[in-house]
């Protein structure tokens, strides 16, 4: 059986399919909602007049756009094609929805009628700031799984589909340049840490020339199941059920082998020139930060999120000013991917025991079921869409980007810890404990009858 395809069990619970009466056909529930807005007296939103609620490889009419996973030509790689508007959905070659979790936000929208179902985006100006690529690496099928290489340049490269076949292709991909203004930096030049040059730190303000990669998932399943060690078909079924059964093409559609998440992406923000992130006979200082907003926005100092992000940009700055390249990217994971909510229970939890070091991970286990769920397994692809092949500075003591980044044969020559007296005092559970587990460190590495005694802030220290 093909790995892709799920067990006999599971396709037993699915509507037959094959003949012609399978055509995208009105269903009951259907007719019911579209009864019940009749008689409710609210306007109908433009959709399809049938609901489709999943296709199958044979059915009639579903044509979908060949696409190549890995093939270094992007015409005959093909594009990604998601969209669900009537000219397009027979065309589609993928699952999902473009936006990420903003999908959701976009359905509002369109139910709401305060968007057009039919709008198409006017592409007009918005090609990327700057070139990047192509690489070997965009057409290394193994290299580039969680992405798609071609992302930014659908509206362009396969502009004549779009008129001609009247299809709707979007940018997974956005290229920007900004300026970027953060107290902590303005700091650094009042300290004589960071100098302007009016290039890359621009100004005694400490204002920086920063150029920024927006990127949305783009999964080649049988890429990322090959990732993880598992099966194609396990891959499909586990996110079919754990996404509410949102998407049951994962299970119809075993020839379909993209998906768009409904995940948040990554940002990467360049200080320098873009095109020495490339260049390996320049130097790199490169941060991977996965998303904390309770303390990369808000300041919160349990944990050292922001201390060590404002420290990896102006490392970053300061390799860019000595002529090499600095880059940090951001992922949009937060709270090690369980999100606030869980995030903000273990918090309680902590602050209601001892918080202790030695039971920091014991604490998110027993909430969460499971220490971490970033699986940085996916996190090398944006490296190999950047060209980048070794980096000179790693700013981060984590273990597991640094396993996963060697893994996918990029070679490492240092690794920097965010220095001492930048660590807040509450926050020493947290990176005691992780340097315990594993995190890189050139300093002492506490016991873990040590760890008893490193103690967080308890709540009735705080005024509320």
């Amino acid at each position: 059986m093909d790995q892709s395809t799920p067990n006999p069990e599971v396709l037993r619970a699915l509507p037959s399919h094959g003949s012609e009466q399978d055509q995208l056909r009105v269903t009951p529930a259907s007719q019911q909602a579209q009864a019940a807005s009749m008689s409710s007296g609210v306007s109908k939103p433009g959709f399809t007049s049938r609901i489709v609620l999943t296709t199958y490889p044979k059915q009639i009419g579903i044509d979908p756009v060949p696409i190549d996973w890995g093939n270094p030509d992007p015409q005959q790689r093909g594009p990604v094609v998601v969209s669900r508007s009537p000219s397009t959905i027979r065309r589609r070659n993928a699952i999902g929805a473009h936006g990420g979790s903003y999908s959701i936000y976009y359905a509002l929208a369109v139910a709401s009628k305060e968007l057009d179902a039919d709008h198409r985006p006017d592409f007009t100006n918005t090609e990327p700031a700057v070139q990047i690529g192509p690489f070997p690496q965009w057409g290394d099928r193994g290299k580039i799984v969680a992405m798609d290489p071609w992302g930014h340049l659908p509206p362009w490269i396969f502009k004549d589909m779009m008129q001609r076949g009247n299809i709707d292709l979007r940018p997974t991909i956005a290229v920007t340049k900004a300026h970027m203004k953060l107290a902590e930096l303005e700091d650094s030049v009042k300290n004589g840490r960071v100098s302007p040059d009016g290039k890359v730190c621009i100004n005694e303000f400490g204002e920086l020339a920063v150029t920024k990669f927006a990127v949305e998932p783009v999964w080649h399943l049988p890429g990322v199941a090959e990732r993880f060690g598992i099966d194609e078909g396990t891959l499909r079924r586990s996110l079919f059920e754990h996404t509410g059964g949102s998407y049951p093409e994962l299970i119809t559609r075993g020839d379909i082998k993209v998906f768009l998440p409904p995940i948040g992406g990554l940002t990467v923000y360049c200080f320098g020139d873009p095109a020495k992130m490339s260049d390996e006979s320049v130097r790199l200082s490169l941060r991977i930060h996965d998303e904390c907003n309770g303390s990369d926005v808000f300041g919160s100092d349990i944990c050292t999120c922001r201390p060590y992000l404002i420290f990896g940009i102006e490392e970053a700055v300061k390799e860019a000013q000595n002529g090499g390249s600095g880059v940090v990217i951001y992922f949009r994971k937060e709270g090690r991917a369980l999100g606030e909510v869980t995030k903000y229970l273990v918090y309680n939890a902590r602050k209601r025991g001892a918080d202790r070091a030695s039971e920091y991970f014991t604490r998110t286990e027993n909430i969460a079921g499971v220490k971490d769920m970033r699986f940085q397994a996916l996190m090398p692809d944006i490296l190999h869409w950047l060209g980048i092949k070794k980096i000179d500075r790693m700013l981060s003591m984590s273990n597991m980007k640094y396993d996963a980044i060697v893994g996918q044969g990029i070679p490492i020559h240092e690794r920097v810890e965010l220095p001492e007296e930048l660590i807040p005092a509450d926050s020493r559970v947290e990176i005691d404990a992780k340097i315990t587990a594993g995190y890189f460190t050139a300093g002492k590495r506490l016991t873990t009858e040590e760890l008893q005694s490193v103690q967080g802030r308890m709540w009735e220290d705080i005024d509320h």
